[in-house]
């Protein structure tokens, strides 16, 4: 059977009656069970002004989280580029490799406002609802615009974007980014920057993308890794792949293309109870899609006492459906389902639960199966 290692992909959330420093400690202590349970990565995501999600600033998680850790690759997924300078990036993410040199994976994102120019290339067509070929749910898209007049998303445009500076474009921003890292940075009038520490740093470098646009152009012609989200956007995963190979060019970094795709999971002892853990969720992704802001994660009682209407249904439809729930050998069948219509390298696994031992527990039982199938290498022994 083929490695796909597993990877995770941490939002740091607050569970309803916590706080955010144990939401922190709660992501620390996720780590060091992911190094021990052999996942490849744990990346942290980015988000603002949400109370259930203390994520704020990958940089910074990751620093702590390295300290307690001592092989497993830590990185963002993804630091937003919209309200972010390449230089100041740079400058984070070489901080971290001097101390912990080569275990960084620097993931980037364009959301936060700044504009992208239009891709190029045409890019294969969204594939139509329903199944792919090999059964993957793929749903109707879901569409964001009920939520450009809102007021707290233009609130956090405000607070987030950068006062009085001039917007640039998301694939100059990786071009400084690579040349910064690279030392060969030079402003049109010839001057030279150099970034210390961050020159010479040893981060291996991402581009997250959700559909086959800007960002998987950007990492194809560049050659660089691409990550891909079935949790955020599921009916534009394939697109968005597809869209990633058809710009690849081999480079320095890669003779061919890489791709990680991420999915949601919750998995327990046996389907009921997962199901029951990740009751939940539902309400949790309808407060992020109405732009309240992510609420503390709701225990599945807090979560049944929600009065649902057709138009709450339909907010959440999508994300809940894929949704992979339940024991782990279901499961781990439709992460396989998910690997072979992607084509994907590595797979990254994000999953939330109330309780921090049941997270714990849902990515334990996960690697035992994926290791049991022969996707993982197997745990060498503790040194005695």
């Amino acid at each position: 059977m083929p490695d796909i290692p597993l990877g995770v992909l941490d939002l740091v959330p607050v569970s309803s009656g916590s706080t955010a420093a144990e939401a922190l400690h709660h992501s620390i202590d996720l780590a060091r069970h992911a190094e021990r349970l052999g996942y490849a990565r744990h990346w942290f995501a980015e988000h603002h002004l949400n109370p259930g999600v203390a994520g704020t600033s990958p940089a910074v998680v990751l620093a702590l989280t390295a300290a307690a850790t001592s092989t497993i690759r830590l990185g963002s997924g993804a630091v937003q580029l919209g309200h972010r300078t390449a230089l100041s990036t740079v400058e984070e993410f070489g901080l971290i490799d001097a101390l912990h040199p080569g275990r960084l994976d620097l993931g980037l994102g364009r959301s936060g406002g700044r504009p992208t120019r239009e891709s190029a290339t045409a890019t294969a067509e969204p594939p139509a609802p329903g199944r792919a070929p090999n059964g993957l749910l793929i749903p109707p898209p879901f569409s964001y615009t009920h939520l450009l007049g809102s007021p707290r998303v233009a609130l956090q445009r405000k607070l987030l974007l950068l006062p009085n500076a001039e917007p640039q474009d998301y694939a100059e921003q990786i071009d400084d980014i690579l040349a910064l890292l690279a030392g060969t940075y030079r402003s049109a009038e010839g001057v030279e920057a150099h970034a210390v520490p961050g020159e010479g740093a040893d981060v291996d470098l991402w581009i997250l993308g959700s559909s086959g646009g800007t960002s998987a152009e950007v990492a194809g012609a560049r050659g660089l890794r691409f990550a891909a989200n079935y949790h955020v956007s599921p009916a534009t995963v394939l697109e968005a792949v597809d869209g990633y190979r058809s710009f690849f060019k081999p480079s320095e970094f890669l003779d061919r293309p890489y791709v990680s795709v991420s999915a949601d999971v919750v998995v327990a002892e046996d389907d009921a109870t997962a199901r029951e853990l990740a009751t939940g969720y539902d309400l949790w992704v309808r407060s992020i899609r109405t732009a309240e802001g992510a609420i503390p994660y709701p225990t599945p009682a807090e979560a049944r006492a929600h009065a649902w209407s057709d138009e709450d249904r339909a907010l959440v439809q999508d994300r809940v459906d894929t949704r992979f729930v339940g024991s782990p050998g279901r499961v781990a069948d439709l992460l396989e389902q998910l690997q072979e219509a992607t084509e994907a390298d590595e797979l990254l696994i994000t999953t939330i639960t109330h309780r921090h031992a049941d997270r714990i527990r849902s990515y334990e039982l996960l690697a035992r199966e994926w290791r049991r199938r022969g996707h993982l290498a197997p745990l060498e022994a503790p040194a005695r």
